[in-house]
């Protein structure tokens, strides 16, 4: 497997675990999807600049 497919899969699996669905997860707010957001931003830019 390929560096870019296995992020791939660790931001998927990502995604589905910032959603608030989850009961103990409904009070976090948007801390979780605000950090995921910051690191698909990195990877988003490094990927552009032919890094990844």
């Amino acid at each position: 497997m390929s560096l870019g497919t296995i992020l791939l899969i660790v931001i998927i699996l990502l995604l589905i675990g910032a959603l608030p669905a989850w009961p103990h997860s409904k009070n976090w707010g948007y801390g979780p999807t605000g950090g995921l957001g910051l690191v698909l931003v990195v990877l988003l830019i490094l990927f552009m600049l032919g890094r990844i």
